[in-house]
């Protein structure tokens, strides 16, 4: 039996998709009150291997699902094998994951009385099943609670986030200033999307880091991604890679994002943006 962790949102069905094919799974969620803590999740998946001997305990490896299972692997002693993409089930289990910010698979074997794993985001192709998810209530102490969530800062109303945007408009210093990103907003809110930017973007204070999508930003899997001014360095690959379709705007036809692109406009973006919004609002459009 699979233990599966799950979260809101849709990385939690990749995670259960990629639990499925170790073995037959049970879905299971947190309940350790109003406030996130880590240490509390992490007593519960301890509980739960005590309860149930699971052959696995499998995670996604969002920020939350990441943190939580190593906190349970220090707890149990065990190994954590983590951004995994493939899993073949044994003794030992071998398990390719990401590693280097993905930017190269590593294969490896994996011996431990229970399997811990976090699945690699976008990796994994979410695939909705009928498991029954089991609220999970642990037995907690003082010292399960001495991190938690204190207070949420909550996005203004009307704003779509960057992982929920089903379409992503990122600028990087091709841009060249804050004021530039007005027009990528308008294409993003024509398409109903949203605006990112590349790690030197938020080190220019260009954009809040919030925004900033790459290794030591966000990691994000829209059905578009529209790339304006990045240069395309494996750091911002990572966090963009997952998106289903990504389209290059760059006067640079040598710059790695273009090479990787599934499309790719070569071109000014201060000229080319400016004309897709424009066709976007010529009636009868799209």
């Amino acid at each position: 039996m699979i233990l599966c962790l799950v979260e809101p949102g849709e990385l939690s069905q990749e995670a259960l998709a990629f639990a499925r094919r170790l073995g037959p799974v049970r879905a299971f969620s947190i309940d350790a009150g109003e406030a996130y803590a880590p240490g509390a999740w992490a007593a519960g998946i301890v509980q739960l291997i005590e309860r149930d001997s699971p052959a696995a305990v499998v995670a996604a490896a969002s920020d939350r699902g990441a943190e939580v299972m190593a906190h349970a692997a220090a707890r149990l002693g065990l190994p954590l094998a983590a951004n995994v993409v493939s899993a073949e089930d044994g003794e030992p289990m071998r398990v390719v994951r990401q590693r280097w910010g993905g930017s190269l698979l590593e294969e490896a074997t994996l011996s431990a009385p229970v399997k811990l794993l976090t699945v690699a985001q976008h990796a994994v192709a979410a695939e909705p099943g009928g498991e029954e998810v089991e609220t999970f209530v642990p037995r907690l102490n003082e010292d399960d609670l001495r991190v938690r969530v204190v207070r949420r800062e909550e996005a203004e109303p009307g704003t779509i986030s960057l992982g929920d945007a089903r379409v992503v408009v990122a600028g990087g210093r091709g841009v060249g200033s804050a004021e530039g990103f007005g027009v990528l907003q308008e294409l993003a809110d024509a398409l109903g999307g949203a605006v990112g930017g590349s790690r030197v973007v938020t080190n220019l204070g260009w954009r809040p880091h919030a925004d900033q999508i790459g290794q030591t930003g966000l990691r994000i899997g829209p059905d578009l991604y529209i790339a304006c001014g990045i240069s395309g360095a494996i750091q911002h690959w990572v966090g963009c890679k997952g998106a289903k379709t990504i389209l290059a705007i760059n006067k640079d036809k040598d710059a790695p994002i273009v090479q990787r692109a599934d499309y790719a406009v070569i071109g000014d973006l201060h000229e080319v943006v400016p004309a897709i919004v424009a066709a976007l609002r010529t009636p009868g459009a799209g």
